[in-house]
């Protein structure tokens, strides 16, 4: 198994258009699948958004648990889900949504390498005309760097 945090089977692109519940689910599903976490962690994402908007503008969403949901998270990983349309989300428009899980604090330098590259509107643009997702994860696998 790799011990990238993320790897292309957790780089969908997604023929539907979900709600934000479907979407937080979809995404954590994909975390479960990996053996990053329980199924217990997908709830304690449902959580902080019902109390927190995880959208952080140019179409991404972060859903991640809370500090209770720790405890189901067995590795740190992310999973990458693209949409064909957006989702609303708190009165913002998302077509990626990252579920991350992060053990201790690994999460955070993971959040700020994607702060990056979805700060910069032309590699926005790139990620959202990514033919494929292949090509996404290519686009996106820079948050595996050390």
């Amino acid at each position: 198994m790799s011990d990238d945090i993320l790897t292309p089977e957790r780089v969908v692109l997604e023929h539907r258009t979900p709600t934000r519940e479907e979407a937080i689910r979809d995404v954590g599903r994909l975390l479960v699948e990996a053996g990053a976490v329980r199924p217990g962690y997908v709830d304690s994402m449902l959580a902080r958004e019902a109390t927190v908007s995880t959208s952080m503008g140019n179409f991404l969403a972060i859903p991640h648990g809370t500090n209770e949901g720790r405890e189901f998270i067995d590795r740190t990983a992310l999973a990458v889900i693209r949409y064909p349309s957006a989702i609303e989300w708190d009165g913002d428009e998302v077509r990626f949504v990252i579920g991350i899980a992060g053990r201790e604090n690994e999460h955070l330098e993971i959040l700020g390498r994607i702060a990056v590259l979805f700060s910069d509107d032309d590699d926005v643009q790139s990620l959202l005309a990514a033919p494929t997702a292949e090509a996404l994860y290519a686009l996106i696998s820079a948050v595996n760097e050390d």
